[in-house]
């Protein structure tokens, strides 16, 4: 290990929050945290436990290749591995065409092995082919953002002003379990005498603490911000002087939330006339006040119109761009969902923010790359279409995977582990062997976070500098080393640099003068201590802690409303499948569980997967605390363990997706897309609930599905 300890940041959710890595006498590591901007020493559960998989006896030391089609995977040298690799590109776009090859990449690549990903793919491979699991987690609240600011940054302030707010209104968002070093900051304001309301169709953790918990059929959210909005109209709580100078639309939207009547919604939502009048009385009338959404309001088939909803009331209320402690803002969830969907990983996308189909951003991007504008492929499709036609003659015949497990997180994952297997060829980059990696004809593998250097970008905009801590173990190669030796077979290497400062540096420039400028933002300054939020386009900038303040970043310096309507769900609840399944993450995993079901603390806090029942729910169809209950959608079956709780609805269960084979329930969810942001509706779909041993012998596990990974 490098001299220690050494300051870096964790693994795994958006926080980043700091911690050291020291050696210890006995040759292990210690893990501590530090007093970080965000996480002041504290770490929940997964952080404290992170060192654990430095070592791991599961981590992947040496490539490995499949031996024939369907044969097992073998150790290979690097040089068979990528021989093989590229020979396979080069047949698939002989026979295909270069969109024949794809790439999948993932949330949590470092700002640099994101950026190389994304100019891999246009300038080695020569793809339109290229998106990333971003596109299941934050992409409608992107969509929104945009749509209504002019830009995506998450939070368009930092985490310090929640405690500023003396109202705050949180919706489909569980910090409490998710990311709990941030509660501090929802503490602080509780000290201060703020008011704290969560709208969530589980009595959460975090609804526990709250003053206001309003529990909505889930589904229903766009609903509820829309009768709240009638409410705000016909009480005369808008913010006329704000809206007549900062804002343009709002005239269509009132027009448009004139039939969302309090009484209807409250048919529609569950949700009382006198809660919502309460809650919005709050916001309108507090000095400060927030609201703040998340995957509840965003994983479903209209999530970017739900999304703008809450945008809509917020701006109603004049709360983006007051000051610290008001605002709108989305948080994040994977540990660089931020600045992955930022670089250049979406298939519509160039670094920072740049837009594929726009000239002007292809020429500024190709003048420093050092290529012809009119090489780059243009914009592709979207993350769940593009696994939808792999192996297909429409599709992508050869794929790499990055930092992504889809057969665990992807919606409809039974039909993505077949159109997986449909591939001529599968190339999965990972430190450990995935559901995803166990299908794939090549295995390389890479660096993990502690190996390595890079920077990382967190809900706030701020661009953190994770530091390598640890050597990798021999015969492991970093990511943007595997993607040179790639290019370097494909007569294209002279483009992709190693060295992440390098590469750092190019992206900076890249993305200078987009939307997301990074430009003043150096591995100097984030070394030397600087706190820097982006946009930050020159070295003296101090960065942009807060937006919004005097204009937004659209073309006329105001927001725009966007009236929105709730459309038909896909899929309703019906006589076969009466009730409604609803996914998230849990205390103590993280993700598709690939590093945190490795983990020996985390696998006995919580060894196996579950589902949320309601006891009422429970009674009806006849099963008690931890009996065997089967759920059924029409994608298929899974039988889980039941946790009966009151604090969820009694028509609602509830299943965290950390788990594959045949505890995944995303091969139940649908793969209904979002018309505008392409995510797919996770949320929400009808499912059946029985007694496990209803139907005995016929366990109907999901068609496609890997075997569950050894704890």
């Amino acid at each position: 290990m490098t001299a220690g300890p050494i300051a870096t940041h964790c693994p795994y959710c958006s926080l980043q929050c700091g911690i050291s890595l020291a050696s210890r006498d006995d040759g292990t590591i210690e893990l501590t945290g530090r007093d970080d901007p965000i996480n002041r020493g504290v770490l929940c559960i997964k952080g404290a436990n992170a060192a654990e998989l430095l070592g791991h006896p599961e981590r992947l030391g040496t490539p490995l290749v499949r031996d024939g089609r369907g044969g097992p995977l073998l150790p290979a040298s690097w040089d068979e591995a990528l021989d093989r690799v590229v020979a396979a590109i080069r047949t698939a776009q002989a026979r295909h065409g270069p969109d024949a090859v794809g790439c999948f990449g993932g949330g949590g690549l470092t700002n640099e092995k994101a950026y190389q990903l994304g100019k891999f793919a246009r300038v080695a491979l020569r793809t339109s082919n290229i998106d990333y699991n971003g596109r299941f987690c934050m992409s409608s609240a992107a969509a929104a953002g945009t749509r209504a600011f002019g830009v995506d940054r998450g939070m368009p302030f930092p985490f310090a002003d929640i405690p500023e707010a003396d109202v705050v209104l949180l919706v489909g968002s569980n910090p409490a379990d998710t990311m709990p070093p941030a509660m501090r900051f929802f503490a602080d304001g509780r000290e201060r005498g703020a008011l704290h309301v969560v709208v969530d169709p589980r009595r959460t953790a975090t609804a526990e603490l709250a003053h206001r918990h309003l529990q909505p059929v889930p589904n229903t959210d766009l609903s509820l911000a829309n009768g709240m909005l009638h409410i705000a109209v016909r009480e005369g709580l808008v913010d006329k002087s704000y809206v007549a100078a900062r804002t343009t639309g709002f005239d269509a939207v009132r027009r448009a939330v004139r039939s969302d009547w309090p009484d209807r919604v409250e048919r529609t939502t569950g949700v009382s006339v006198a809660e919502m009048t309460e809650t919005v009385r709050a916001l309108a009338t507090a000095r400060t006040a927030m609201i703040l959404t998340a995957r509840g309001v965003e994983q479903h088939a209209d999530g970017t119109d739900t999304t703008q909803a809450w945008i809509n009331l917020a701006l109603a209320l004049g709360l983006p761009g007051r000051g610290a402690g008001s605002g709108w803002g989305t948080v994040t969830g994977q540990g660089n969902g931020q600045g992955g969907r930022e670089h250049g990983q979406k298939a519509d996308q160039l670094p920072g923010y740049r837009k594929l189909a726009n000239p002007a951003d292809r020429a500024h991007v190709a003048a420093v790359w050092g290529v012809d504008a009119d090489e780059l492929p243009g914009p592709g499709v979207s993350a769940y279409e593009l696994l939808d036609r792999l192996g297909t003659d429409a599709g992508v015949r050869v794929l790499l995977v990055a930092a992504s497990n889809p057969v665990v997180s992807a919606p409809n994952a039974s039909h993505v582990a077949e159109r997986l297997d449909a591939l001529d060829f599968l190339v999965v980059t990972d430190f450990f062997l995935s559901e995803t990696a166990q299908r794939a004809d090549v295995v390389l593998p890479t660096t993990q976070w502690a190996e390595e250097d890079g920077t990382m970008t967190n809900p706030e905009g701020r661009v953190l500098l994770r530091r390598k801590a640890v050597e990798a173990p021999a015969g492991v190669r970093g990511d943007l080393e595997i993607l040179r030796a790639l290019a370097d077979r494909l007569g294209r290497g002279e483009y992709f640099p190693t060295d992440p400062r390098e590469v750092y540096a190019e992206l900076g420039r890249a993305s200078s003068g987009g939307t997301a400028d990074y430009a003043g933002i150096t591995h100097d300054r984030l070394a030397a201590g600087e706190e820097l939020f982006w946009p930050c386009p020159t070295p003296t900038h101090p960065g942009t802690p807060r937006m919004f303040l005097e204009s937004f970043p659209t073309a006329d310096g105001r927001a725009r409303f966007v009236p929105v309507t709730p459309r038909p769900a896909p899929e309703r609840p019906d006589a076969d499948f009466p009730y409604l399944l609803t996914t998230g993450r849990s205390r103590g995993h993280y993700q598709s569980g690939t590093q945190t079901r490795r983990s020996p603390s985390l696998q006995h806090a919580e060894p196996e997967a579950y589902v949320e029942l309601h006891p009422e729910l429970a009674g009806v169809i006849g099963v008690v605390d931890r009996a065997r209950v089967r759920l059924s959608t029409p994608r298929g079956s899974v039988v889980l363990r039941a946790r009966l709780t009151p604090g969820i609805r009694r028509d609602t269960v509830f299943v965290p997706f950390h788990w594959g084979g045949a505890s995944g329930v995303n091969a139940l969810t649908s793969a209904a897309l979002d018309p505008t942001s392409r995510m797919p509706e996770f949320k929400t779909c009808p499912v059946a609930v029985e007694p496990a041993d209803a139907h005995p012998g016929d366990e109907r596990a999901p068609t496609g599905s890997s075997a569950a990974l050894p704890s």
